[in-house]
């Protein structure tokens, strides 16, 4: 069967153009996010970096992700849709009611199949520990300081094993890991991550936990690491499913626990819950903005262990669109099937726009029926796994491109009676939402942008009224949307908003006005949106 791991993605890419080889000497110290930041950001040059000369013996790999077609690629399919389609017939098949003996055989070659999915343990030693560090020190990789700001180095990529201690079940997840020093990290777990929920039963246990950090190997790893998978449900099944291939594991050599044997890097080591937390970040995050320090536990490193010619991979997370934009696009590829299945089929389509940086926005068209259906749609949605952390929720007829940003403003601008339409909420928020007074909790909102019967569309005339008014009107959209740029000044918005509210409320028409103290247009849509 063919091999898969970076080596065979980083040769495919080549071949195919989508991947660059660079032997210029270059620092791990902000200068590759310089590069990487700009790459990943160009419309016609977007390609995988492999960075060969990084003052490590390691190859650094980055941006592997950064496309649909390379997502698609690593699962082996054409189009990410295809992978929710083959869900859709899985859970089809499944679910037909077979009355006959004969039919019922019919299922079992499936069964087999996914039989074969299922991830193994093997004996002896995987090539992951082809070579062992006596005494094991971080600085050997070449760890990247992403941002001027940042806390430190920080691993980006970490594959982080852990198993809970009255089950037995494994989970696997990825969090930040800041460097502290040769032989220790901080371990950035969030408080509703897998990992957090294994530490707090530790901490009760009052025992060390073993933690296992592997880098690399297939692809698909990395994805499956961030999936939002049911709690005690193994990443290495949706690994098997997406690669059709079971995934072997060995055993660590100082830790009680399994990690893939064809990875490229493996850190072996414990957190040990008595111990004092450490201080850690900050960090420029996935949100655009730096994500603030604060206490969490260390990691303590108890051996190294790297195959033959192994890759370092990484990635750099900023404003958007970044790498882990495409892997975010996965999940919502690959779940919407599911959550069609299961639990909302009124849905027709679902998009988490880049801009909302994985969950914070969301758009959701939906076969309604009643009044208040897009209301039972965002309860649903908020409480079923990381959808809860999303803030504002967009609902729209069926007949909407969620990825068309102009179809979704116009069916926001024409259905939506801000006076009854609007839906705030509360509930659970991502930590990284500074945004909310309180910590992981906070508002939302659902915006019904679907027809209502009373609410027709209507012609509104479009007015040019810069002269009118004493303040920049940089754009005024479909006369509904005033933009409108200010200085940035130590008054608070309601006071400016005093200032010139009698002019604009006689002009009509206008549902909602933009402040920005930089210049922002709907030209902008994916920038006016972050």
């Amino acid at each position: 069967m063919e091999k898969r791991d970076l080596w065979h993605f980083i040769k495919e890419f080549e071949q195919t153009g989508e991947l660059h080889r660079i032997s210029t000497k270059v620092s791990t110290e902000l200068e590759i996010t310089e590069i990487v930041d700009r790459i990943v950001k160009s419309k016609n040059d977007n390609k995988a970096l492999l960075f060969e000369n990084n003052g490590s013996e390691f190859p650094l790999l980055i941006n592997l992700f950064g496309t649909e077609k390379r997502m698609a690629s690593i699962f082996g399919v054409s189009h990410l849709n295809d992978i929710g389609k083959e869900i859709e017939e899985i859970f089809k098949s499944l679910t037909t009611p077979r009355q006959s003996f004969f039919d019922k055989l019919k299922l079992l070659p499936q069964l087999k199949e996914f039989a074969s999915w299922m991830p193994k343990s093997v004996s002896g030693r995987g090539i992951c520990q082809q070579n062992v560090m006596k005494n094991p020190d971080l600085s050997i990789f070449p760890i990247l300081k992403c941002w001027p700001a940042d806390g430190g180095k920080f691993i980006t990529l970490p594959l982080v094993h852990t198993k809970d201690p009255e089950t037995g079940n494994r989970n696997l997840g990825m969090y930040r890991m800041q460097i502290f020093d040769e032989k220790t990290t901080g371990m950035h777990w969030h408080i509703h991550k897998g990992g957090a929920a294994h530490f707090e039963k530790y901490k009760k246990l009052k025992k060390q936990m073993p933690v296992a950090v592997a880098l690399g190997g297939d692809p698909v790893y990395s994805y499956v690491a961030t999936a939002p998978l049911p709690d005690d449900v193994d990443e290495y099944i949706l690994a098997g499913f997406l690669r059709k291939k079971r995934v072997e594991l060995v055993k660590c050599l100082t830790q009680d626990l399994e990690v893939p044997a064809d990875c490229d890097i493996v850190i072996e080591g414990f957190v040990d819950p008595e111990e004092n937390l450490a201080w850690e970040g900050p960090f420029g995050d996935h949100t655009g903005f730096y994500s603030l320090p604060d206490w969490y536990p260390k990691f303590h490193v108890t051996a190294i262990t790297y195959k033959n010619n192994a890759v370092y991979p990484t990635t750099v997370v900023g404003i958007p669109p970044q790498e882990d934009a495409w892997l975010g696009k996965a999940t919502e590829r690959i779940f919407l099937p599911l959550i069609k299945q299961t639990l909302l089929p009124e849905i027709v389509d679902m998009n988490l726009p880049f801009a909302g940086v994985a969950h914070n926005l969301s758009v959701i068209s939906l076969k309604k029926r009643f009044p208040g259906h897009a209301w039972k749609v965002a309860h649903s949605l908020w409480g079923a796994g990381q959808m809860m952390f999303n803030k504002v929720m967009i609902t729209v007829d069926s007949d909407v491109d969620v990825n068309n940003y102009s179809q979704v403003a116009e069916a926001v601008l024409s259905n939506c009676d801000f006076d009854e339409d609007l839906y705030f909420s509360q509930g659970n928020l991502d930590v990284l939402d500074h945004a909310a007074r309180k910590k992981v909790f906070g508002g939302k909102l659902l915006i019904d942008a679907t027809r209502k019967t009373k609410n027709l569309p209507e012609e509104i005339a479009e007015y040019s009224m810069a002269e009118e008014i004493g303040f920049h009107i940089t754009e005024f959209l479909q006369g509904h949307v005033l933009f409108v740029k200010t200085e940035k000044s130590d008054k608070p918005l309601p006071e400016i908003w005093q200032n010139f509210k009698s002019q604009i409320l006689k002009l009509g028409g206008i549902k909602i006005i933009v402040f920005s103290d930089i210049p922002v247009t709907a030209d902008e849509p994916e920038f006016l949106v972050w």
